[in-house]
């Protein structure tokens, strides 16, 4: 049975889909079997053929050298750079939960681990019409434990701080935060770590600069569930 994490960050930018890369790198390169999976991704472009390539997918498989097929990692691509449940709008093509959770599901049975990330922050809407959709809702439709990307510069304590607290008032599991963008001895960002660790509860699982992760194999699997 496949073992699962969801990568969610305190907001757009922060490297989801870099840190996702990064682990699932590492994994392949400890030749375990592992994929990516994203229910919905907006602001792609289109191949000379028309058809839109889902690019956070595209750049995961590139950076990793994971196997998996780029058709089987988002069953919702959107061309329009909003969030995707305005972009599904736009483009009249809803999310579907029901959808979402079988290509899930479908990537489980073949894979050992899968790393789920999240569009945007932990609040962005899948959809938001008649019916509504948010990432929690997914993440607790598989009861999917959870990693906190950040970036380790000005203004990370708040959005850190709020993404916890709401997360733990949803009831969802967070395994630690994995900071980005760090620089070793540089006071500021490590006193956001010293902070975010303080008053999240939380510990700091990594902290990557320069394409390295500092976590070891046996830490990084330990938070899958």
């Amino acid at each position: 049975m496949s073992k699962a994490l969801f990568i969610t960050g305190t907001g757009t930018d922060v490297g989801k889909t870099y840190i996702s890369g990064l682990i699932l790198k590492k994994l392949r390169e400890k030749h375990k079997r592992a994929a990516y999976y994203k229910a919905a991704m907006s602001g792609n472009a289109r191949g000379a053929d028309g058809a839109l390539i889902p690019g956070d997918a595209l750049y995961v498989k590139t950076f990793s050298g994971i196997s998996q097929p780029l058709e089987e990692m988002c069953p919702y691509v959107y061309e329009t750079a909003v969030s995707p449940h305005l972009a599904a709008k736009i483009e009249g093509n809803p999310v579907s939960m029901d959808t979402v959770l079988h290509g899930f599901d479908l990537v489980c049975a073949r894979y050992d681990y899968v790393i789920a990330e999240g569009s945007g922050g932990i609040l962005c809407p899948l959809r938001f019409d008649e019916r509504k959709i948010l990432l929690d809702d997914f993440i607790k439709a598989r009861s999917l434990s959870c990693v906190i990307t950040a970036d380790s510069g000005l203004g990370t304590i708040n959005s850190v701080a709020l993404t916890a607290e709401y997360m733990k008032s949803r009831g969802i599991a967070v395994k630690g935060i994995i900071f980005n963008h760090y620089e070793p001895g540089n006071i500021l960002h490590d006193d956001n770590i010293f902070m975010c660790e303080q008053m999240t509860g939380l510990k700091v699982i990594a902290r990557v600069k320069n394409g390295d992760c500092s976590i070891n194999i046996e830490e990084l699997e330990s938070l899958f569930t």
